[in-house]
């Protein structure tokens, strides 16, 4: 058996591997907590609006510990088929499959780009007029964090639309809408902009904040940092017309990014 080379040691990370993921803080859904978060449940599909610390996938914590788990086990479903997952931090639209016909169906239709998403992002600096990002995505083989993306000319086809909406004191409010689905593009697009999402711990100022929430959760030296406790986007919207079932589903920008907005004079779209 041919034994796997350990990479050179890093000095920026407290062993030569790569630090992975655990999730911190991981909390448990209440029945009424679930109930209060679904925008629109029939025969066919369940249409959630995800607050920004919940875990999509199930979890070793337990079924009401992830959307997944509770949606399954609040309406005894076999399976609850997630069409269209969202980054814990990430708030807003998911949209659960009952059955796997209509899973298969809205995941071909997503293939063919027949699915629209929109997300409303806060980002840094002032983005003075729309632009699109057509950069290639793949791994970012120099960050301490080893599931981080980057642009690179090897990476695979990533495009990124970002229109300011409102723009104050050193913040942008931004309609972001994706032609592709890769991982952390809206992320990985806006720091190769110089426009981080206020609050993200690895694709903003620095992506050692990542490591030191995992080993010490928030603190007063993250919050200097990323001013928010969680990365400042939010799906607004999902398009399921061309998909063939004549939806668009909605949640506008919760609270804690409304608050964040209202502080800093960014006007927040109705």
């Amino acid at each position: 058996m041919n034994e796997r080379t350990p990479p050179a040691f890093n000095p920026r990370l407290a062993c030569p591997w790569p630090r992975r993921p655990r999730l911190v803080n991981v909390g448990q859904i209440a029945p009424a907590e679930l109930d209060s978060w679904i925008i629109h449940h029939d025969d066919q599909a369940i249409v959630v609006n995800k607050p920004g610390d919940i875990v999509c996938h199930p979890s070793k914590d337990g079924p009401w510990s992830s959307l997944a788990g509770a949606v399954k086990e609040r309406f005894g479903l076999a399976a609850a088929h997630l069409v269209f997952r969202l980054d814990r931090e990430t708030s807003g639209v998911v949209v659960f499959a009952k059955t796997p016909a209509l899973a298969a169906r809205l995941q071909t239709a997503m293939q063919r780009r027949r699915v629209g998403k929109a997300y409303l992002a806060i980002m840094t600096g002032e983005l003075t007029g729309p632009v699109t990002v057509d950069q290639p995505l793949g791994d970012d083989e120099g960050s301490v964090v080893y599931f981080k993306a980057g642009v690179r000319p090897d990476g695979r086809p990533s495009v990124t639309h970002f229109t300011p909406l409102s723009v104050e004191g050193g913040f942008t409010l931004a309609r972001v809408v994706t032609e592709t689905g890769r991982m952390h593009q809206i992320r990985a697009h806006a720091q190769w902009l110089g426009h981080s999402l206020v609050g993200d711990k690895i694709y903003g100022p620095d992506d050692r904040c990542y490591l030191a929430y995992l080993d010490h959760g928030w603190t007063p030296a993250l919050e200097e940092k990323l001013l928010l406790p969680r990365q400042a986007l939010h799906c607004a919207e999902i398009d399921l017309r061309k998909a063939g079932l004549d939806r668009v589903f909605s949640a506008p920008l919760p609270e804690d990014l409304r608050a964040f907005c209202a502080a800093r004079g960014l006007a927040v779209p109705e």
